[in-house]
């Protein structure tokens, strides 16, 4: 006979958690606020103390990173997120460097040991399953490893397929709330993301599996490819950018050679009507992130196309997108994963594809890195950068044509610093090549 669950209040729910626990966290729309919250009122009674809180990307507002907090919860990151950055650099929480692909092998190994896994799910169906919803990541290998599962029943989430889906006898703790799912909702893309899209659209062919994100870039990259067939998605996350071409048949997954016909994703987030759409839809894939993000599996299907962003781009190709010198702003993520999948791809493409400077007016194109720095993804890596001034392919090239090349689609402002940094850099023979063959110009 399976396991009923123990329905109970978020009180008597975390009231399992004792001093050196380490309890992951579901993230994105599956944070548990409602569970965190009871915690943080276990927390002010200092009923415990050094408990360890493991998460991805959650959404709200972390009171538990809080500074009065310190020592009774110790706080470790997968990716630093805006809910938490502040905590980060203030030292009340810490980063954890680990790819995306490899995180849930922390948990499957028993090199970390979850003693407490906060999830929220759907109910259950007739068949006595639920559902994780937006996210399945890391979470899925939490679950099945933790020592206690409280979940979140939620009706309001969407009920997702695939590794989505896990026996209800799995929890120990039902906890029945309905918390109002959190949409993430990106304004229109301007003209100069318009630009680098349509460049980025240049490099995509009918029949290409796409990876990207989210944010204004993504969005318009994908609005250029509307006049594009038979394209597919396995990638690590997506959201709302990507219904359109699904609803009018260019996103049709029919060329991928593994899960054809799927959208395969780990985790979403997205508008209420994104989390409509995804609702028990069988287009939809949701797989552990370890599937999701093996170079391996990606580069199974021909034709992949993997765009990613960068914070800073070196002369020579170096990609920094997790950290600006030593100050943390986010993570490595699925990047190199990717970047990684996409090259070992039949005809695939990795694509660095970012604005040529800050909003400040600052190049993102740079002599070196910020001291400090992390390498998200090493030169050897990088074939194509992209900026609203042009497509580079870096594949092949030496050290000054890389540099030439990527100072030909840098912002013109800063160009001639650049050159003068090369010149200093690899001597009088450096040649600041213009060379329209390996340069494709608006």
């Amino acid at each position: 006979m399976r396991k009923i669950p123990k329905t109970v209040t978020a009180d008597e729910a975390v009231s399992v958690v004792k001093s050196g626990d380490l309890i992951y966290l579901s993230g994105f729309a599956n944070t548990p606020e409602t569970l965190l919250n009871a915690l943080c009122r276990r927390a002010d009674r200092h009923e415990f103390e050094n408990v360890r809180i493991l998460q991805l990307m959650t959404f709200g507002p972390a009171p538990y990173m809080a500074e009065k907090y310190a020592g009774i919860f110790v706080n470790d990151l997968f990716f630093v997120g805006e809910n938490n950055r502040k905590a980060v650099h203030a030292g009340f929480a810490d980063y954890l460097p680990v790819g995306l692909s490899d995180t849930q092998n922390l948990f499957r190994t028993g090199r970390l040991k979850c003693d407490v896994a906060m999830i929220k799910v759907t109910p259950p169906d007739r068949h006595g399953y639920v559902s994780l919803g937006v996210s399945v990541d890391i979470t899925l290998s939490a679950v099945m490893t933790a020592k206690k599962v409280i979940a979140i029943i939620d009706s309001s989430s969407p009920r997702t397929l695939g590794d989505a889906l896990i026996p209800y006898s799995k929890i120990d703790y039902a906890v029945i709330a309905t918390q109002p799912l959190p949409e993430v909702l990106y304004p229109p893309s301007g003209p100069l993301d318009i630009t680098i899209g349509r460049n980025c659209a240049e490099l995509i062919d009918d029949g290409a599996c796409l990876q990207m994100g989210i944010g204004s870039i993504p969005n318009a990259i994908l609005s250029q490819l509307g006049g594009h067939k038979d394209l597919g998605i396995h990638t690590e996350m997506f959201s709302d950018n990507v219904m359109p071409l699904v609803e009018n048949g260019i996103i049709n997954g029919e060329r991928k050679q593994i899960d054809t016909g799927k959208l395969v994703t780990s985790f979403m987030m997205g508008s209420r009507k994104f989390y409509d759409f995804i609702n028990d839809n069988p287009l939809v894939l949701m797989k552990d992130i370890g599937y999701t993000n093996d170079p391996f599996i990606i580069s199974q299907n021909d034709n992949v196309v993997a765009i990613n962003s960068a914070l800073e781009v070196d002369l020579t190709g170096q990609i920094a997108a997790d950290s600006i010198g030593t100050s943390m702003y986010s993570g490595i993520g699925g990047q190199l994963d990717f970047v990684y999948g996409a090259n070992r791809s039949k005809n695939g493409k990795g694509i660095i594809a970012i604005s040529s400077q800050t909003n400040k007016g600052k190049s993102k194109i740079v002599p070196v890195l910020t001291p400090g720095a992390g390498i998200t993804t090493p030169r050897h890596l990088v074939h194509y950068v992209i900026t609203e001034y042009g497509i580079v392919d870096l594949y092949g090239k030496s050290l000054q044509e890389r540099a030439a090349l990527l100072i030909e689609i840098a912002h013109p402002d800063h160009r001639e610093e650049l050159e003068k940094a090369a010149f200093e850099r690899f001597g009088k023979f450096f040649l600041y090549r213009k060379s329209r063959k390996m340069l494709k110009k608006n």
